[in-house]
């Protein structure tokens, strides 16, 4: 079962200010066409440099943004006219000091989104603490937020996103400022939450996180889906030899027409 469906998605940014300073054709194609469908309990990782488009397709699947043109579907739901309903299903991890409350504590966070979320009064308790264990944060549960480094607010982020056990999951650069033993951790997670049928989408340039956490990997350039391969096929060396492969500027459009997994 298809849980993400991307049809024909076309995402612009124009440039802002006032109409007679904007320089003419000042654009930003974000997207330009990008089709993909995503299966349940799929990890699918975008990987590609910066300004490929990896952001702009999670925050599309989250609502944050919406197609100019095509269609999202997020479990049989538009995100242009039904965007309560598909935020209900979705997480966002977001690991930034900006998005937490740095005078409450680690615990006291999770419980206020908690709320925020809708989760029913009595089973607040029990999320927080079973996603304080998922992402290893409970020996500092009780510690002010704005003195946590900045791996552990990825991890937090990564809660947070977890506190209302969404269906997708999303996962932008999730292991950014990790050591590699709480990398290799956070990868161990996102493979457990795929076995319990959560579908995960993870915004990556690394190479090697993509072949060991993903089953498929979308490539993306400027704003293009390239490719989509099958994890398992290429280890972090092939898939990077590849992605420069396909995206060196003499292969040519019919070459990238029909890659698939």
């Amino acid at each position: 079962m298809n849980v993400i469906v991307f049809e024909s998605v076309h995402k612009v940014f124009r440039q802002r200010g006032f109409f007679f300073l904007r320089k003419p054709g000042a654009e930003t194609h974000a997207l330009k066409g990008v089709s993909l469908t995503v299966s349940e309990g799929e990890v699918l990782g975008l990987l590609g440099p910066n300004g490929s488009g990896k952001s702009t397709t999670l925050k599309l699947i989250s609502t944050m943004l919406l197609p100019d043109r095509g269609e999202v579907l997020v479990q049989g739901c538009d995100t242009r006219r039904h965007g309560q309903e598909v935020r209900r299903r979705v997480g966002f991890a977001v690991g930034s000091e900006r998005s937490f409350f740095p005078r409450l504590t680690v615990q006291e966070n999770l419980e206020f989104f908690a709320a925020l979320e809708n989760v029913r009064r009595r089973d607040v308790s029990g999320r927080v603490e079973s996603v304080l264990s998922a992402v290893s944060l409970n020996d500092v549960a009780g510690k002010q937020v704005m003195k946590l480094s900045s791996g552990m607010y990825q991890r937090l982020g990564m809660a947070r996103a977890m506190i209302k056990n969404p269906a997708i999951l999303l996962l932008d650069e999730p292991t950014r400022s990790l050591d590699a033993a709480a990398a290799d951790e956070l990868w161990s997670l996102i493979r457990d939450l795929s076995f319990t049928g959560t579908t995960v989408l993870m915004a990556t340039h690394n190479f090697e996180e993509a072949t060991a956490v993903c089953d498929r990997v979308a490539l993306l350039k400027q704003g293009e889906l390239i490719a989509i391969k099958k994890a398992g096929n290429f280890g972090a060396r092939e898939l990077r030899d590849f992605y420069l492969e396909m995206t060196a500027d003499s292969v040519t459009e019919e070459l990238r027409i029909g890659v698939s997994a």
